[in-house]
């Protein structure tokens, strides 16, 4: 988990230079194709999700693993050989479809350890995951200014690879027993064991505009580095430390803000992450220099803290234990719509208004969650 965390993240933050790569681009054109390249994978992954989950649950675990694995090696890897756009766009696609690593893995753990250490095994392999997500970002900018953006994607290729042997050679899954007939196979039986749907599915639309806003800068964050650089320096380096410093606030702000939460309330906290969003993201579209930069990106992780482990407690606290695990995966496809929203948004809004734009549409965005968020929370105490 901590190599595919790793390689997940360490390509993105030169995505939108390897784009300018590839061709003679306009400002605007270099934007929306960034952000088609980044979301595309996304909106994939969201379709196919439910199928791959059904082919887990009928054939196990571990052949989607490696399944999943295998095929973003070689994906990924081919990435670093594209000659145009289109050939990376299409690389993207397919890697889409070859989603789940993650997810599957989580669910092969949950499943094949004893209930009285689940807890340790899963919050070990989380810590996992978020340790490579937050050594990514580093290691790519170093080896995209060290050898080359092409090489980066062999390198990241060559990772996966070895996480499929290692999947290969050493998860076992033992206990799996084939689901010929699911619970409550149809969402509209789902439905009907919540107590309170809707506040369940306004949890869901914050999932997803909460995701939208993190994401919408993440297409052009190398190449707004580049313009507050004034195109010298080493801006693949400097973009991957951006791109990595709200994971690290995220990491260590969100125990304490979870305690914090159990104390004065969920909800409460998830506010205060709203307003701290809003309140961060605006000044952001004014600011001069990369430090700046950095600073805000930093806040934004705590802001990221007090928002999306709430919206995890707030779905766990209302949601039946039996269908626990298909909310959650609703959830995780809301979340995926969202990286699909995001990246749009913000190349469309940079098209028009250039990249300080997108910190104030993304900061009225993060207003409208908070207003939807109270309504659904004053409904709900109704």
């Amino acid at each position: 988990m901590f190599v595919t965390g790793m390689a997940f993240s360490e390509i993105m933050p030169f995505m939108s230079l390897y784009v300018d790569t590839l061709g003679q681009f306009t400002k605007g054109q270099l934007n929306l194709y960034a952000g088609l390249i980044f979301s595309v994978t996304y909106l994939v992954s969201a379709i196919v999700s439910p199928i791959w989950g059904k082919m887990a649950d009928r054939y196990g675990r571990k052949p989607m693993i490696l399944r999943a694995s295998l095929g973003m090696a070689l994906i990924i890897g081919a990435m670093g050989l594209v000659t145009n756009i289109w050939e990376l766009f299409i690389l993207r696609f397919i890697q889409g479809v070859f989603s789940g690593y993650v997810s599957n893995a989580n669910a092969l753990i949950a499943t094949e350890t004893p209930k009285e250490k689940s807890g340790m095994a899963l919050g070990t392999l989380m810590a996992g995951l978020t340790g490579g997500n937050l050594l990514g970002p580093l290691l790519g900018g170093f080896l995209a200014s060290t050898f080359s953006y092409r090489i980066t994607f062999i390198i990241t290729g060559i990772l996966l690879l070895l996480v499929f042997i290692f999947s290969l050679l050493f998860v076992h899954e033992r206990d799996f027993k084939p689901v010929a007939k699911k619970k409550l196979a149809s969402a509209k039986g789902v439905i009907k064991v919540l107590k309170d749907p809707q506040m369940i599915f306004g949890m869901l639309l914050t999932t997803l505009i909460i995701q939208a806003t993190n994401n919408s800068i993440t297409p052009i964050i190398s190449l707004y580095v580049r313009e507050l650089m004034h195109h010298s320096g080493d801006v693949t380096l400097v973009s991957g430390i951006v791109a990595a410093v709200p994971g690290i606030a995220t990491m260590l702000a969100a125990p304490k803000l979870g305690q914090l939460g159990d104390r004065i309330g969920t909800e409460r906290i998830l506010t205060i992450g709203f307003i701290l969003a809003i309140c961060f993201f605006i000044p952001t579209a004014f600011i001069t220099n990369v430090w700046e930069l950095g600073i805000l990106r930093f806040l934004i992780g705590i802001s990221d803290a007090a928002m999306i482990p709430q919206v995890q407690t707030l779905l766990a606290k209302n949601t039946p234990i039996e269908v626990t695990g298909r909310i959650f995966s609703w959830n995780q496809s809301f979340q995926n719509l969202g990286n699909v929203v995001g990246p749009l948004l913000g190349a469309v809004v940079s098209g028009f208004f250039d990249y300080s734009g997108v910190f104030i549409a993304t900061a009225l965005l993060v207003l409208l969650n908070l207003s939807l968020f109270r309504i659904n929370v004053a409904n709900k105490r109704h």
